[in-house]
């Protein structure tokens, strides 16, 4: 199986990730409040806040489907681990934190295979 094939099953898979996340947090999903109050927001600004993700996580799918650039695939790793770390900060066992694994796997592991940057400017090609 070649890299080219591989590249694009973790493109799409990072694409699906954050495009259902965005949905979620764009139609501003009642159960995440929590994750938000466990970091000292306010409900209310978890409202206000989780439009303003949602776009954000539109925007990383779009770029890793139509160019996965380095920034992006950083970005989208950090994220995902700091996302699913949110659950047993929120309280909840940590299997749910190892259950989403892949939400900052894939795209680490696709911002490997394109190669770690070796300069600033790499990390925006």
């Amino acid at each position: 199986m070649n890299g080219k094939f591989v590249q694009w099953i973790l493109r799409i898979a990072v694409a699906g990730e954050f495009l259902g996340h965005g949905v979620f947090a764009l139609q501003q999903k009642a159960g995440w409040i929590k994750y938000f109050e466990a970091v000292g927001f306010s409900a209310d600004q978890a409202l206000t806040l989780m439009p303003l993700i949602g776009i954000m996580d539109l925007l990383v799918a779009l770029i890793v489907l139509a160019r996965p650039i380095r920034i992006a695939l950083l970005w989208a790793a950090v994220w995902g681990f700091w996302t699913a770390l949110l659950r047993p900060i929120a309280g909840e066992p940590v299997w749910d934190f190892v259950e989403r694994w892949a939400n900052w796997g894939a795209p680490l592991a696709l911002l490997l295979m394109l190669g770690w940057p070796k300069s600033f400017k790499e990390w925006w090609r």
